[in-house]
């Protein structure tokens, strides 16, 4: 689903207008139908509902949501903050309508009605929002300001009408005084503000609702800024590799595996097991020989392969021609975690990459390999996945830490530009970037920031692309069904903080979610986008 800024939605909604001849109180009907029926989904007990409208469109779609409310027997009452501004337009139209159908209307030209108008929404069951909506572009003041005050000190559930009163749609950063909501109708998309955190987290629940538009008008748009979409899940679960009755383990790919060093078996064999689980019809790890015999041990279902190791344990440069001629026949390189950095392993990754003709993901230690160097990558001649975090990703293109947080988004596609490769951005709201479209993941949890997740994406990312996804396809489903796996741990163990072993278990029950199979836990995945 794509991902719009205010100036997307205005131009949107300018050729629905203009170039179809939807009228524009047609779309604000549909907007408030669109609301009701949230509302009623999640508060449908209540029986009366305030309603702050303010002085533009988005005033008139909460009048409009209030008229339909009342049609479904809800008390409703309007709280109109106009700070003394007349109505215009369609929210006009809607203003004469609920005045001719009775419903109950206080206006609020002054800071002086808001005490009457407080004793008065804290008799009501339900808020709605409707005060400003995408177009707000500067802080709230005065009225206003003091209006979403009254409206958050109430303990009183909130809808918030496409968005929270006092964000800015554009930005992840408030820009001042906010509705904090616990319900947010947004319309054929959402914004940037409903996505990215701050601004996110006084969102709530997001529902996005459609204004009974062509969905190409959203998915025809230019952004300058480039392409920004949310992973949906059922939009993913169609990518979903089938299994035929007749096949065997040849038909789902062989997953070539490199990682490990002495103290860091773990990350093999979690990667490993990754790929298994993920579906691939035979993994092989290569593993430097000291730690050959725990991986075995560590990972029954996979095949390993024992590399010569230098001084250090770690593999030695001509472990490379064992791994280039190991990679014949195979579908998929995964190569980096836990490998090490000494010199000789360094060189050996630098040449297995440059000359491995397989798809190659890129993790840790062999994106370290390549620290300052990100343009040597864009010379490979098979497709390329990188997996850093922050500070990988900044040893990578030779800035800090800290400049990778300032624009996450920025800083991936700026990376697969560079690289010529799938970038995946790990951290808080994992980011894909490939080319300029760059693709957010909603699903994990703090519990994931453990040793060895990452480790598991590798092994899931490999499992995958073995069974012959396209590429960019399969880590789109990766990052989700990593995300999702870490999410179903954290309900099922009820703990804050995960082991990396908790989701490789998982996975199985992340798979059967995204089909729609599992419906104990069907709910939970429901509550992702």
């Amino acid at each position: 689903m794509r991902i719009l800024t205010a100036e997307s939605m205005r131009e949107v909604d300018r050729t629905a207008i203009e170039e179809l001849g939807i009228p524009s109180l047609v779309l604000m009907e549909n907007a408030a139908i669109g609301v009701v029926e949230a509302l009623c989904q999640a508060y449908g007990e209540a029986d009366s509902v305030a309603i702050f409208c303010g002085p533009g469109n988005n005033g008139g779609d909460g009048l409009a949501v209030a008229r339909h409310l009342a049609v479904r027997g809800f008390e409703v009452r309007i709280f109109l903050v106009t700070g003394g501004r007349p109505l215009s337009g369609d929210a006009e139209v809607q203003l004469g309508i609920c005045r001719k159908a009775e419903l109950p209307i206080l206006e609020i030209a002054s800071r002086e009605a808001l005490p009457s108008a407080t004793e008065a929404v804290a008799e009501c069951e339900v808020i709605v929002d409707a005060l400003f909506g995408t177009g707000l572009s500067r802080p709230l003041e005065g009225l206003f300001a003091e209006a979403v005050q009254v409206i958050n000190d109430l303990a009183v559930p909130v809808v918030a009408v496409d968005l929270p009163s006092g964000l800015a749609a554009s930005q992840a950063q408030p820009i001042g005084p906010h509705v904090v909501a616990d319900l947010t109708v947004t319309f054929a998309a959402p914004k940037v503000a409903h996505v990215f955190p701050p601004a996110a987290d006084a969102v709530g629940e997001m529902v996005v609702t459609d204004l009974g538009i062509p969905p190409r008008l959203v998915d025809d748009l230019e952004e300058e800024a480039g392409d920004l979409h949310l992973l949906m899940g059922e939009e993913l679960a169609e990518l979903l590799p089938d299994r035929d009755p007749d096949s065997h383990k040849g038909d789902y790919g062989h997953a070539l595996l490199l990682a490990g060093s002495p103290g860091k078996a773990g990350a093999a064999i979690l990667a490993a097991r990754a790929a298994v689980r993920a579906g691939a019809g035979l993994v092989t790890v290569a593993v430097p020989e000291p730690i050959l015999q725990t991986v075995d041990l560590g990972s029954i279902e996979s095949m390993t392969l024992g590399l010569p190791a230098a001084a250090s344990g770690q593999i030695a440069e001509r472990a490379a021609d064992v791994v280039l001629e190991s990679a014949e026949g195979k579908a998929v390189l995964a190569l980096g975690p836990g490998l090490g950095q000494d010199p000789a392993t360094v060189n050996a990754i630098r040449r297995i990459v440059q000359e491995c003709p397989l798809p190659l993901i890129l993790d840790a230690d062999g994106i370290n390999a390549f620290a300052g160097k990100a343009g040597e990558l864009a010379g490979r001649r098979a497709e390329t996945i990188l997996t850093p975090h922050p500070g990988e990703l900044g040893r990578l293109l030779g800035c800090s830490t800290a400049q990778i947080q300032e624009d996450r988004i920025a800083a991936a596609r700026g990376a697969a530009e560079e690289t010529g490769a799938i970038v995946v951005l790990k951290g808080h709201m994992t980011l894909v970037a490939s080319g300029t479209a760059v693709f957010v993941n909603p699903t994990g949890n703090p519990g994931m920031a453990t040793g060895g997740v990452g480790d598991v994406l590798t092994g899931l990312l490999a499992g995958l692309i073995a069974q012959g996804l396209d590429v960019l396809d399969a880590t789109l489903l990766a990052v989700y069904l990593h995300g999702l796996a870490g999410d179903l741990a954290a309900d099922r163990l009820r703990v804050g903080n995960l082991a990396a072993d908790d989701l490789v278990r998982i996975l199985p029950g992340a798979f059967k979610v995204l089909k729609g199979e599992d419906e104990e836990a069907t709910d939970h995945a429901h509550r992702h986008p």
